[in-house]
């Protein structure tokens, strides 16, 4: 297990009686992207919660770069950008990648600041407050933090959500340099085009189980509902 990015096995979690997720296990590879596909209701954020470290699972283990979800060493290693942005709105854009970098130890925080800024497109609302921010400039300041400390696994929830097109461009640009630079992601999204432009892999889950988990084929590129209609889920 120690080799993978990501190790999963034998992974459940109940909601009371309900489980929400049932006998999954997958490995993901150091600097892999994996897709995350399933319909609404399928258990995609709860597995992402479980690999962040946020929820407990009812049985089962998950291993991240080597380490359990919760040591220390891998919550230095680990970008999260949940489904619930969670920035302080009374804070500008800058104050707030500062404050995440203060977590981290950044060496030289103002640069990875300034850089992170740029590369979202926030620069000139460096100063504004969150709160006065639309739905898309935040979603592009959660980016931007989950990228910030260089972590080795960034785990992405939705994160196309209210993106135009060129935030969409931008998204993709920092992912890729992030794969290149050997950093592992997981992204689940609805947004199949632009997530399997990235994949290297895919997984579908549906209704708690995992009904597929391999490389991105050809055909899931070129039709978004292929897997979907391969397993039954169309």
């Amino acid at each position: 297990m120690a080799a993978a990015a990501v190790a999963v096995r034998d992974l459940w979690k109940f909601f009371g009686d309900y489980p929400a997720l049932r006998e999954i296990t997958f490995d993901v590879e150091p600097g892999t992207c994996l897709a995350l596909l399933g319909r609404n209701g399928a258990g995609k954020t709860t597995l992402l919660r479980l690999l962040a470290g946020f929820s407990h699972p009812g049985r089962g283990e998950v291993r991240i770069l080597g380490a359990g979800v919760r040591a220390p060493e891998t919550r230095a290693r680990l970008g999260v950008l949940g489904h619930g942005i969670s920035l302080y709105e009374e804070l500008s854009a800058s104050e707030n990648l500062h404050l995440f970098g203060s977590l981290f130890d950044l060496p030289d925080p103002a640069r990875a600041v300034d850089e992170w800024l740029e590369r979202v497109g926030l620069s000139r609302v460096r100063d504004g407050l969150v709160r006065e921010f639309s739905r898309g400039m935040r979603q592009r300041l959660a980016i931007a933090r989950a990228f910030l400390h260089g972590p080795s696994l960034v785990l992405l929830d939705e994160p196309f959500t209210s993106l135009d097109d060129r935030a969409i461009a931008v998204l993709q640009q920092v992912i890729r340099e992030g794969l290149a630079a050997g950093c592992t992601v997981i992204m689940s999204t609805h947004q199949i085009r632009e997530a399997m432009e990235l994949a290297t892999h895919a997984a579908l889950l549906a209704r708690g189980r995992l009904l597929y988990h391999g490389p991105r084929a050809p055909e899931m590129l070129a039709d978004p509902g292929w897997l979907y209609a391969q397993y039954g889920e169309a």
